[in-house]
């Protein structure tokens, strides 16, 4: 029942894909204006599981962390790190991709390497 709770129901994002190793990082927010907000933005109460989000993503963690430090299903997860993303306060990086890693040849060569040593 909780977790329903915690998502108001929903049971996906519907903005970006949150890979399990997508690193997210809490953004730090600019000074706040003087001037309040308009009377038809309307409001957000965050969960305290926002809170405890913002809190461990001081320095990146992945979703799958996340959802870890929690201990909350990875679906619940990624439906409140959309909600914090849509209020622009998170950022999340998207894991490397496949091309960028070094190929089986090069790996090879490496263990060769350090088995020669």
């Amino acid at each position: 029942m909780r977790p329903y709770a915690l998502t108001g129901g929903r049971t996906h994002y519907d903005g970006v894909e949150f890979d399990l190793v997508s690193l997210v990082t809490t953004v730090v927010p600019a000074e706040p204006a003087d001037d309040p907000p308009p009377a038809s933005a309307p409001l957000w109460a965050r969960e305290p599981e926002h809170e405890l989000i913002l809190e461990l993503c001081r320095t990146p963690l992945s979703v799958a962390e996340i959802a870890s430090d929690l201990e909350l299903p990875l679906g619940v997860v990624r439906v409140l790190l959309g909600d914090l993303l849509d209020h622009s306060l998170i950022q999340v990086r998207p894991p490397a991709p496949v091309a960028q890693f070094p190929s089986e040849r090069v790996l090879k060569e490496v263990i060769d390497g350090i088995r020669a040593l």
